[in-house]
Protein backbone atom coordinates (compact mmCIF):
# COMPACT_ATOMS: atom_id res chain seq x y z
CA UNK A 1 0.00 0.00 0.00
CA UNK A 2 3.00 2.31 -0.53
CA UNK A 3 1.00 4.20 -2.80
CA UNK A 4 -1.63 5.09 -0.63
CA UNK A 5 1.13 7.75 0.83
CA UNK A 6 0.95 11.44 0.48
CA UNK A 7 -2.35 10.96 -1.39
CA UNK A 8 -4.92 13.61 -1.26
CA UNK A 9 -8.18 11.67 -0.94
CA UNK A 10 -11.66 13.37 -0.16
CA UNK A 11 -14.09 11.43 1.93
CA UNK A 12 -17.31 12.81 1.74
CA UNK A 13 -20.47 11.18 4.49
CA UNK A 14 -16.94 10.49 6.71
CA UNK A 15 -18.59 10.57 10.12
CA UNK A 16 -19.27 7.23 10.33
CA UNK A 17 -19.39 2.90 9.43
CA UNK A 18 -17.41 2.54 5.91
CA UNK A 19 -16.53 6.29 5.68
CA UNK A 20 -15.02 6.24 9.35
CA UNK A 21 -13.27 2.86 8.86
CA UNK A 22 -11.79 4.03 5.49
CA UNK A 23 -10.58 7.32 6.90
CA UNK A 24 -8.65 5.02 9.92
CA UNK A 25 -7.40 2.73 7.31
CA UNK A 26 -6.34 5.69 4.59
CA UNK A 27 -5.15 7.55 7.75
CA UNK A 28 -2.74 4.97 8.99
CA UNK A 29 -0.94 4.70 5.61
CA UNK A 30 -0.18 8.09 5.41
CA UNK A 31 -2.63 9.23 2.97
CA UNK A 32 -3.46 12.99 3.35
CA UNK A 33 -7.39 13.27 4.21
CA UNK A 34 -10.12 15.73 4.02
CA UNK A 35 -13.23 13.93 5.43
CA UNK A 36 -16.64 15.91 5.28
CA UNK A 37 -20.32 15.34 6.66
CA UNK A 38 -23.31 16.88 8.14
CA UNK A 39 -21.59 15.96 11.68
CA UNK A 40 -18.65 17.59 12.15
CA UNK A 41 -18.53 16.87 16.01
CA UNK A 42 -17.95 13.31 14.75
CA UNK A 43 -15.07 14.18 12.19
CA UNK A 44 -13.27 15.83 14.88
CA UNK A 45 -13.66 13.11 16.97
CA UNK A 46 -12.05 10.90 13.97
CA UNK A 47 -9.16 13.83 13.60
CA UNK A 48 -8.66 13.59 17.33
CA UNK A 49 -8.11 10.44 17.66
CA UNK A 50 -5.67 10.52 14.49
CA UNK A 51 -3.36 12.89 15.86
CA UNK A 52 -0.29 11.87 14.00
CA UNK A 53 -2.47 11.84 11.00
CA UNK A 54 -2.88 15.03 7.83
CA UNK A 55 -6.87 14.86 8.74
CA UNK A 56 -9.08 18.45 7.63
CA UNK A 57 -12.70 18.20 8.23
CA UNK A 58 -15.19 20.49 6.61
CA UNK A 59 -18.73 20.26 7.30
CA UNK A 60 -20.62 19.82 4.57
CA UNK A 61 -24.18 17.84 3.38
CA UNK A 62 -24.37 16.46 -0.08
CA UNK A 63 -27.57 17.25 -1.27
CA UNK A 64 -26.04 21.00 -1.79
CA UNK A 65 -23.78 21.55 -4.49
CA UNK A 66 -22.07 24.55 -3.14
CA UNK A 67 -20.99 23.08 0.46
CA UNK A 68 -19.47 19.62 -1.65
CA UNK A 69 -18.16 22.63 -4.08
CA UNK A 70 -16.37 24.22 -0.69
CA UNK A 71 -14.91 21.01 0.39
CA UNK A 72 -12.99 20.60 -3.34
CA UNK A 73 -11.93 24.39 -3.22
CA UNK A 74 -10.57 23.78 0.65
CA UNK A 75 -8.70 20.81 -1.09
CA UNK A 76 -6.98 22.11 -4.12
CA UNK A 77 -6.29 25.32 -1.97
CA UNK A 78 -4.44 23.36 0.72
CA UNK A 79 -2.79 20.20 -1.84
CA UNK A 80 -2.77 21.94 -5.22
CA UNK A 81 -4.35 18.62 -6.52
CA UNK A 82 -6.93 16.23 -5.73
CA UNK A 83 -6.11 12.20 -5.87
CA UNK A 84 -9.63 10.52 -5.37
CA UNK A 85 -13.02 11.49 -4.04
CA UNK A 86 -14.83 8.99 -2.57
CA UNK A 87 -18.49 9.59 -2.30
CA UNK A 88 -19.56 7.71 0.35
CA UNK A 89 -23.01 9.31 2.02
CA UNK A 90 -25.87 7.51 1.61
CA UNK A 91 -29.51 6.33 2.92
CA UNK A 92 -31.04 3.14 3.12
CA UNK A 93 -34.97 3.98 3.73
CA UNK A 94 -36.82 0.46 3.54
CA UNK A 95 -40.65 0.50 3.01
CA UNK A 96 -43.27 -1.35 0.27
CA UNK A 97 -44.12 1.00 -2.77
CA UNK A 98 -47.73 0.94 -1.67
CA UNK A 99 -46.98 3.12 1.13
CA UNK A 100 -46.26 6.08 -1.28
CA UNK A 101 -43.26 7.84 1.01
CA UNK A 102 -42.87 10.24 -1.66
CA UNK A 103 -40.86 12.18 0.87
CA UNK A 104 -38.69 9.26 1.88
CA UNK A 105 -38.26 8.36 -1.91
CA UNK A 106 -37.02 12.46 -2.23
CA UNK A 107 -34.40 11.90 0.31
CA UNK A 108 -33.43 8.99 -1.02
CA UNK A 109 -32.88 10.34 -4.37
CA UNK A 110 -31.15 13.63 -3.38
CA UNK A 111 -28.61 12.13 -1.10
CA UNK A 112 -27.59 8.58 -3.02
CA UNK A 113 -27.95 9.78 -6.48
CA UNK A 114 -27.82 13.73 -6.46
CA UNK A 115 -25.18 13.37 -3.35
CA UNK A 116 -23.07 11.69 -6.11
CA UNK A 117 -23.66 13.74 -8.97
CA UNK A 118 -22.82 16.48 -6.83
CA UNK A 119 -19.65 15.07 -5.87
CA UNK A 120 -18.53 14.34 -9.60
CA UNK A 121 -19.60 17.90 -10.96
CA UNK A 122 -17.28 19.53 -8.15
CA UNK A 123 -14.20 17.71 -8.35
CA UNK A 124 -14.66 16.37 -12.03
CA UNK A 125 -13.49 20.02 -13.56
CA UNK A 126 -10.10 19.40 -11.28
CA UNK A 127 -9.43 16.03 -12.41
CA UNK A 128 -9.44 16.76 -16.62
CA UNK A 129 -7.32 19.92 -15.88
CA UNK A 130 -4.97 17.12 -13.97
CA UNK A 131 -5.15 14.63 -16.15
CA UNK A 132 -5.43 12.63 -13.35
CA UNK A 133 -7.51 11.06 -10.85
CA UNK A 134 -9.49 8.41 -9.16
CA UNK A 135 -13.57 8.82 -8.07
CA UNK A 136 -15.20 6.38 -6.09
CA UNK A 137 -18.52 5.57 -5.24
CA UNK A 138 -20.22 3.43 -2.25
CA UNK A 139 -22.88 1.36 -4.70
CA UNK A 140 -24.40 -1.91 -2.81
CA UNK A 141 -25.30 -4.96 -3.74
CA UNK A 142 -28.70 -3.71 -3.79
CA UNK A 143 -27.23 -1.99 -6.90
CA UNK A 144 -26.89 -4.97 -8.61
CA UNK A 145 -30.15 -7.39 -7.23
CA UNK A 146 -33.64 -6.02 -6.76
CA UNK A 147 -35.03 -6.93 -3.23
CA UNK A 148 -39.02 -6.14 -2.04
CA UNK A 149 -39.26 -3.30 0.22
CA UNK A 150 -36.42 -1.64 -1.16
CA UNK A 151 -37.22 -0.75 -4.70
CA UNK A 152 -36.30 3.04 -4.52
CA UNK A 153 -33.06 2.30 -2.59
CA UNK A 154 -32.49 -0.33 -5.34
CA UNK A 155 -33.37 2.04 -7.93
CA UNK A 156 -30.68 4.39 -6.29
CA UNK A 157 -27.65 2.22 -6.68
CA UNK A 158 -28.73 1.14 -10.15
CA UNK A 159 -28.34 4.53 -10.92
CA UNK A 160 -25.51 5.23 -8.94
CA UNK A 161 -23.61 2.07 -11.05
CA UNK A 162 -25.21 3.75 -14.04
CA UNK A 163 -23.54 6.95 -13.98
CA UNK A 164 -20.07 5.44 -12.78
CA UNK A 165 -20.36 3.31 -15.93
CA UNK A 166 -21.06 6.58 -18.06
CA UNK A 167 -17.90 8.45 -16.21
CA UNK A 168 -16.08 5.76 -16.63
CA UNK A 169 -16.69 5.36 -20.83
CA UNK A 170 -16.03 9.59 -20.46
CA UNK A 171 -13.27 10.29 -18.73
CA UNK A 172 -11.04 7.14 -19.66
CA UNK A 173 -8.98 8.54 -22.28
CA UNK A 174 -8.30 11.87 -19.56
CA UNK A 175 -6.33 9.20 -17.18
CA UNK A 176 -9.60 9.34 -14.46
CA UNK A 177 -10.34 6.20 -13.30
CA UNK A 178 -13.44 5.16 -11.62
CA UNK A 179 -14.91 2.42 -8.88
CA UNK A 180 -17.55 1.66 -7.26
CA UNK A 181 -17.58 -0.46 -3.89
CA UNK A 182 -20.71 -2.50 -3.49
CA UNK A 183 -21.23 -4.16 -0.05
CA UNK A 184 -23.90 -6.49 1.38
CA UNK A 185 -24.42 -6.31 4.70
CA UNK A 186 -21.98 -4.32 7.12
CA UNK A 187 -22.25 -3.25 10.55
CA UNK A 188 -22.54 0.50 10.12
CA UNK A 189 -25.09 3.25 11.33
CA UNK A 190 -27.18 2.83 7.80
CA UNK A 191 -30.39 1.62 9.94
CA UNK A 192 -31.09 4.61 11.42
CA UNK A 193 -32.25 6.07 8.35
CA UNK A 194 -34.80 3.36 7.83
CA UNK A 195 -38.10 4.64 9.51
CA UNK A 196 -40.75 1.82 9.56
CA UNK A 197 -39.47 0.41 13.19
CA UNK A 198 -40.62 -3.45 11.57
CA UNK A 199 -37.87 -2.89 8.81
CA UNK A 200 -35.37 -1.48 10.70
CA UNK A 201 -35.06 -4.08 13.29
CA UNK A 202 -35.02 -6.42 10.57
CA UNK A 203 -31.96 -4.70 9.24
CA UNK A 204 -30.66 -4.73 12.46
CA UNK A 205 -31.02 -8.38 13.09
CA UNK A 206 -29.17 -8.90 9.55
CA UNK A 207 -26.30 -6.80 10.27
CA UNK A 208 -26.12 -8.68 13.92
CA UNK A 209 -25.78 -12.07 12.40
CA UNK A 210 -23.71 -11.77 9.59
CA UNK A 211 -23.15 -8.38 8.65
CA UNK A 212 -19.26 -7.10 7.90
CA UNK A 213 -17.02 -4.89 10.02
CA UNK A 214 -16.47 -1.71 8.14
CA UNK A 215 -12.88 -1.81 7.82
CA UNK A 216 -13.27 -4.68 5.53
CA UNK A 217 -14.56 -2.38 2.83
CA UNK A 218 -12.73 0.24 3.88
CA UNK A 219 -9.63 -2.51 2.49
CA UNK A 220 -11.24 -2.46 -0.55
CA UNK A 221 -11.36 1.05 -1.15
CA UNK A 222 -7.86 1.05 -0.43
CA UNK A 223 -6.98 -1.90 -2.86
CA UNK A 224 -9.26 0.28 -5.48
CA UNK A 225 -6.89 3.22 -5.30
CA UNK A 226 -3.68 1.29 -4.34
CA UNK A 227 -3.18 0.15 -8.58
CA UNK A 228 -0.93 1.68 -10.89
CA UNK A 229 -2.11 4.51 -13.44
CA UNK A 230 -2.42 2.18 -16.34
CA UNK A 231 -5.43 -0.12 -14.02
CA UNK A 232 -8.51 0.47 -13.14
CA UNK A 233 -10.68 -1.76 -10.81
CA UNK A 234 -14.72 -0.56 -11.70
CA UNK A 235 -16.26 -2.91 -9.28
CA UNK A 236 -16.02 -4.70 -6.54
CA UNK A 237 -19.16 -6.06 -4.74
CA UNK A 238 -18.27 -7.77 -1.54
CA UNK A 239 -20.80 -9.81 0.56
CA UNK A 240 -20.69 -11.66 4.06
CA UNK A 241 -20.61 -15.10 3.02
CA UNK A 242 -23.81 -15.96 4.67
CA UNK A 243 -25.91 -13.44 2.44
CA UNK A 244 -28.09 -15.25 0.69
CA UNK A 245 -28.75 -11.99 -2.33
Amino acid sequence: MMSLKDKVIIIMGASSGIGAATTNYLANYGAKLVIAARRKDRLDELKDALPEACISTIKADVTKFEEVQAVVDYTVDKFDHVDVMFNNAGIMPANPLVKGQRQEWQNILDINVMGVLNGIAAVLPVMVKQKYGHIIATDSVAGHVVVPNLAVYNGSKFAVRAIMEGLRQEQRNNGIKTSIISPGAVHTELFNSINDPKNRQAEIEVEKAIGLDPEQIAKAVAYAIDTSQDTDVNEIIIRPIGQSV
